[in-house]
């Protein structure tokens, strides 16, 4: 049975080495251009952001755009900011007042709230301290807005009591209403102002002044302001002046009158401080350009806004800082397609380079193989020649004769794979001629034949070098 060259075998596993690098190389190309997919935390569960930041996925995955969102649901806004600390997740959403991440940085303004006080103007209750002593209704609440409220009447030296019972001078009873029952609430002197904290424009702000203002006087309705809210803010960093403006309720007659000052508290989407300012400039740019498609899903992509700020350095430095990818976004300073992809299209070259660099250097391992092969069959048909002289046993010459053919057949195979140069073709022409007619002068005149043959072989050989 005909055994496979050694030659061959190395050619093959060669050839195999270079497929396998040029997969390699393949599976390479496609990790890297495949999206970038970021983990971010959500919350709270019963809130607008799970909707939101879904409706914003759904859009990426539609527009097949180089980012995209895996959702980590949360219950409450401190697990959600916990993950973004913790390296769970890349991007959060995170209210600042409850947890700020030590390495969050602010990509965008999700939802701004405003702590809006309300009553009917007959109750006189126009500033913090006239709620002393006075029933404040609430609906449906958060802990974080009980720990706002309870900070700012702290501030005013007012204590929030959530205990039902009477009403002392120094303490704000908190009594808890469903929205629908506000008017009524106020007919029946349950409460006598109502708190909401949430943004301005929201509906159910502007539904809940106007069930205060359907039973006022005149429609007129006072707003509780917060008139030291610069010292507010000092006081409580993490919170944010907020100033509702005049006629935002309605404008005949104008409601409020002017301008309301107060403070809230934001919901923001953050980053982890690490993350690549390339890529958090990818995700600034597509919350705003996609912000249409995700307003078809929930109206809350209406009210995401950039934070505001005045210059670089005033926005890096604040004491909620805003990702250096985010401002790139928002001054039109973003990188090109070389210096986005630059590390990328680097190493795809280098890549490039290297296999090319493999391939040539196999073919040129072949080639050295082949010639190498032709090489060993000359120096054996030498050989078989200088064995015919000495041999007398017919089997042993018909032994040489059927090596001779093989290696005969060899040189065919590698004259079909490669065309060799000609020189090197009638060398070997040469060689298997003259062990043929070694072999066969053998047979007929075996005692002649060894010296005109040797003469023969060494004169073919050095005219073929």
């Amino acid at each position: 049975m005909w055994a496979v060259p050694a030659w061959l075998l190395r050619r093959e596993v060669l050839l195999l080495a270079g497929a396998a690098l040029l997969g390699a190389g393949g599976v390479a190309a496609w990790y890297l251009l495949q999206a970038t997919v970021l983990t971010i935390a959500v919350a709270p569960r019963d809130g607008t952001e799970p909707e939101l930041i879904k409706a914003y996925a759904d859009a990426l995955d539609a527009g097949h755009e180089s980012i995209r969102l895996k959702i980590l649901p949360f219950d409450d806004v401190r697990e959600s900011a916990a993950a973004l600390q913790d390296g769970r997740a890349d991007l959060a959403v995170v209210r600042p007042d409850v947890l700020l991440p030590t390495n969050g940085l602010t990509l965008a303004i999700l939802r701004d709230q405003a702590m809006i006080i309300a009553s009917p103007e007959q109750a006189g209750i126009t500033g913090f301290p006239k709620l002393a002593g006075k029933r404040l209704g609430i609906a449906a609440h958060r802990d974080a807005d009980l720990g706002l409220l309870r900070n700012i009447l702290g501030y005013y030296g007012l204590i929030l009591d959530e205990a039902a019972g009477p009403v002392r001078d120094s303490t704000v009873l908190l009594v808890p209403v469903d929205q629908e029952a506000v008017a009524g609430a106020f007919r029946e002197k349950r409460i006598d102002a109502f708190v909401s904290i949430i943004a301005p424009s929201a509906p159910k702000a502007l539904a809940l002044v106007g069930a205060v203002r359907g039973l006022a006087r005149g429609g007129k309705v006072a707003f509780v302001t917060v008139e030291d809210d610069d010292a507010v803010i000092e006081r409580f960093p993490r919170l944010q002046a907020v100033t509702i403006p005049g006629g935002l309720f309605g404008g005949r007659p104008k409601l409020p009158a002017e301008d309301v000052k107060t403070v809230g508290a934001s919901y923001r989407l953050m980053a982890r401080a690490s993350l690549s300012r390339v890529v958090v400039a990818d995700v600034t740019r597509q919350l705003f350009e996609k912000r249409t498609a995700a307003a078809q899903a929930t109206d809350a992509a209406e009210y995401v806004q950039a934070p505001a700020y005045d210059t670089t350095v005033a926005a890096t430095s604040a004491r909620i800082p805003i990702h250096p990818g985010a401002i790139d976004y928002y001054e039109r300073d973003q990188h090109g397609f070389i210096e986005r992809y630059g590390d990328t299209l680097y190493l795809l070259g280098a890549l490039a380079g290297g296999l090319v660099s493999v391939l040539a250097w196999i073919r040129q391992r072949l080639a050295s193989l082949r010639r190498e092969r032709i090489d060993e069959i000359i120096d054996r048909l030498l050989e078989i020649a200088g064995q015919a002289r000495a041999v007398r046993d017919p089997a042993a010459i018909e032994a040489l004769t059927v090596e001779v053919d093989a290696l005969a057949m060899d040189v065919v195979r590698y004259t079909r794979e490669r065309a060799p140069d000609p020189p090197v073709l009638s060398a070997v022409s040469v060689a298997i001629d003259t062990a043929r007619a070694t072999i066969a002068d053998c047979r007929t005149r075996p005692d002649e034949a060894g010296g005109r043959i040797g003469r023969s072989v060494r004169l073919h050989g050095s005219g073929g070098a």
